[in-house]
């Protein structure tokens, strides 16, 4: 995820909308009949391996200003059968999880992990090699020699995967390592061990858990750009180096106002998918100008309609995961001023004309022939 600071992803608050028109008359989603089934269920009938939702602890909401507890969040985010799949937001990343050189605390990831468990959910595991959310001390020392450096990835990545070994369906290993342009992003593990980082990070983590499946995950991969090149190009080197990779996570926080066409999403995904490795939809949301109305609300309906009917459509895309579910508890409105409602449920819990627009994608099915080419059947 992109970030301005760790306060931007912590600090979250509810999205203001104007007065639309739309499904009920005012731009929100009409409401699900008694008979409605789970976006989830409709995923797995479109052949897709899971929908999902990402979701943080209660304790990082209230500090954030927020009561922990949500009765009509718990409700869709756990009982509801709209999500079959979950990733923590904020609590495995760096900062929570090792947050002063050598000592380990699990207490903000295991809160969402042990919720997954017990509410039978598919659980990706978001990530242990990033440039950002670091704990300060990795980038305090300026003066990190290779041969430390190395032993500070190895050890972090052996003590997190050995903690949530045999709970992860996947691993975000590597996160964010490149720049628009295809380059590699400075940071503090490229600089000190140029490319080598990428390769230690996957080394690692595949002897670790050999279940659990290995994703580089970045954002702007939705269609094709030198970014998607370039990560191409590393997924084919690792292979080559016989490191393994098992798959690519587009994060797809895109635009209402420009979002991808269909086509460029397809484009992306299979240009990933020919090299042999599954593809997710990894931190789905689709932010819009706030307040939300009538035009922007139908813009953003087709952006979600098109990155997972892209998923739908494309062999070797195998989920989907928003970005959370719920407008107050997304990142958007503190790193992008002025934007926000980017996700499926508004702050009163109606739900997003793009609500149907996933639905719609999913109830297409898979067009084409191929191992889903069967269309829906309700």
């Amino acid at each position: 995820m992109q970030t301005k600071s760790i306060l931007s992803l912590l600090a979250l608050a509810s999205v203001p909308l104007a007065s639309a028109t739309g499904n009920n008359g005012n731009g929100k989603g009409s409401g699900k009949s008694c008979s409605h089934k789970g976006l989830d269920w409709y995923a797995k009938k479109a052949g897709l391996k899971y929908f999902g939702a990402a979701t943080d602890s209660p304790g990082q909401r209230e500090r954030a200003g927020y009561e922990s507890a949500y009765p009509k969040y718990d409700e869709i985010m756990w009982k509801s059968g709209e999500f079959g799949q979950t990733t923590p937001t904020n609590g495995q990343k760096w900062l929570f999880t090792e947050p002063t050189q050598g000592v380990f605390n699990f207490t903000e990831g295991d809160i969402v992990a042990n919720l997954a468990r017990e509410n039978k959910k598919l659980l990706r595991c978001h990530a242990l090699v990033w440039h950002s959310q670091l704990a300060p001390w990795v980038e305090a020392k300026s003066d990190w020699t290779k041969d430390e450096l190395r032993e500070v990835v190895v050890n972090h990545v052996t003590n997190v995967m050995n903690h949530y070994k045999g709970q992860c369906y996947a691993w975000d290993v590597v996160n964010e390592a490149f720049n628009e342009d295809g380059t590699y992003r400075e940071s503090v593990f490229y600089n000190v061990l140029g490319e080598e980082f990428i390769e230690l990070a996957f080394k690692t983590a595949s002897k670790l858990d050999p279940k659990a499946k290995l994703y580089y995950n970045d954002y702007n991969l939705e269609s094709p750009s030198p970014k998607t090149e370039a990560v191409r190009k590393l997924v084919k080197e690792l292979q080559e180096k016989k490191i393994r990779i098992d798959g690519v996570g587009l994060q797809a926080h895109l635009i209402a106002e420009n979002r991808p066409t269909l086509e460029q999403h397809k484009a992306a995904i299979k240009g990933f998918a020919e090299l042999g490795v599954e593809v997710a939809l990894t931190e789905l949301d689709v932010r819009l100008q706030t307040p939300a109305n009538e035009t922007n609300l139908a813009l953003q309906k087709e952006g979600y309609y098109n990155a997972v009917s892209a998923c739908v459509q494309v062999d070797g895309c195998i989920g989907v995961t928003i970005w959370d579910f719920y407008d107050p508890f997304s990142w958007v409105p503190f790193v992008f001023e002025g934007e926000g409602a980017a996700l499926l449920w508004f702050e009163d819990f109606s739900t997003h004309p793009a609500y149907d627009g996933v639905v719609e994608a999913l109830k297409e099915g898979r067009k084409g022939k191929g191992p889903k080419a069967k269309r829906f059947i309700a």
